[in-house]
């Protein structure tokens, strides 16, 4: 019998390569294996997955720039002149610490526990505003010994990379906050869930980049 006829007789469409909702039996597919539609979480991780990868291309881009540039110092300061690894590496322990307050928080949310779930933003937030505000002091440090983006391509390439960097954490920063608020007014529906999911991947990728970052420009830098 025809997939027509079995439409007008009222019976479900067969589907035998399950390329449709339908499996053999005319049960509904699920998505998960089975064909059909897959999970919307799935899906948002997936489409957010995609983004982060461009993010890392432009960071490479920009880390591929500064590493051509490391050596230009046009006679000015190098990294080992300005660099402080002290206050570089209390920047990496902060980041570090709000990654894993982070991740605490994600823990707690999938449990719907709000309490714990706002504490553990809240500190991911605090550590990461400290690590912005260490930065800033950085910068500012370096810009009253002369040692400016515009003194030298070395330090174009410096402020470049880690100034985005920072940018990034300026917007995880203001897109915490949002979620925060949102959990409060909405509590843990599937959305703030998904969104919840979409900031702790971006996070954690800053912390990744990060260390290189460290690695790279701090450590490799202090050492020429």
């Amino acid at each position: 019998m025809s997939a027509a006829v079995n439409e007008h007789l009222g019976a479900r469409p067969i589907d035998p390569h399950k390329l449709g909702h339908f499996g053999h039996e005319g049960r509904d597919i699920t998505g998960r294996g089975g064909g059909g539609p897959a999970d919307k979480r799935i899906i948002v991780g997936f489409g957010f997955w995609i983004f982060l990868l461009s993010d890392i291309v432009l960071f490479s881009a920009i880390f591929a720039t500064y590493a051509v540039l490391a050596d230009a110092t046009a006679g000015g300061p190098g990294g080992a002149d300005l660099f402080d690894l002290g206050n570089v590496g209390l920047e990496t322990v902060c980041l570090l610490l709000s990654s894993f307050a982070c991740g605490v928080a994600m823990i707690a949310a999938s449990r719907r526990h709000a309490r714990l779930t706002q504490l553990g933003l809240l500190v991911t937030g605090g550590l990461g505003l400290l690590f912005l505000v260490l930065e800033i002091h950085e910068f500012a440090g370096m810009i009253t010994q002369g040692a400016g983006p515009e003194r030298s391509a070395f330090l174009s390439g410096f402020f470049a990379l880690v100034g985005c960097h920072g940018l990034h954490v300026l917007c995880g920063l203001l897109w915490l906050g949002t979620m925060m608020a949102q959990i409060r007014a909405f509590g843990f529906t599937p959305p703030i869930q998904r969104r919840l999911m979409c900031f702790s991947l971006f996070w954690h990728a800053l912390d990744i980049i990060w260390v290189g970052l460290f690695t790279i420009v701090y450590l490799m830098g202090s050492i020429q």
